[in-house]
Parts: C-alpha cells; sequence; structure tokens
C-alpha cells in the first residue's frame, strides 16, 4: 500500500525557515553544501510515509498523528504528520529537535 504524502501551508514555511536557518549557518562557517545536505536528509527520511508511516512515534494519544525522527548531523529534525486515510498522509509541522515545539 502506498501513501501519498503531502505537506500543509504551515510545514512548507517551516521548510523555508528551518533553509534560511541553514543557508545562514553555511555562510558563518563556510560549509557551502549543509542545506542541501539537510534537505535531502528531509526528503529522503520523508519517503518512509509512502510506504510506512505507521512505524513512526505516535505524537500524542491519537494513534492517527504521528512524529518521524530524522537525523542529521548530531541532531536533526522532527515532522509532524497525521494519517488521514489509507491512502494519505499530510505533514503539517516540521522542526529542529532542539527546538521547543512546533508552533
Amino acid at each position: 500500500m502506498r501513501f501519498t504524502v503531502t505537506l500543509t501551508r504551515e510545514a512548507l514555511d517551516d521548510l523555508r525557515r528551518l533553509e534560511d536557518f541553514l543557508v545562514e549557518t553555511a555562510l558563518e562557517q563556510g560549509d557551502w553544501d549543509l542545506p542541501g545536505r539537510a534537505v535531502d536528509a528531509i526528503r529522503n527520511e520523508m519517503r518512509i510515509l509512502e510506504t510506512n508511516p505507521y512505524t513512526c512515534r505516535m505524537a500524542q494519544n491519537d494513534p492517527l498523528e504521528r512524529e518521524l525522527v530524522i537525523p542529521f548531523g548530531a541532531s536533526g529534525y522532527v515532522a509532524l504528520f497525521a494519517i488521514i486515510s489509507e491512502h494519505e498522509v499530510a505533514v503539517s509541522a516540521l522542526r529542529h529537535q532542539r527546538e521547543d515545539d512546533y508552533h
């Protein structure tokens, strides 16, 4: 079974915010490949949602709201998503693991 994965407007805004931060960090550290590597890591890990969203940890008490942990460097990112139907998953937020919460 395959799931269609969509990103909400909020998740896209989060992705842009994270990318902006990565570009600033790359400029400070001279690591020009950093933003691309991070986006690639997020994209690659999110492929799990296409086939195995139920393997991700539950976010709260709702078995259909889950979190995907995305390793990157010494920490990584977390994607909050909901299983909408037997064919659709919606990512509602992305954050760095060291951020306090989603919004």
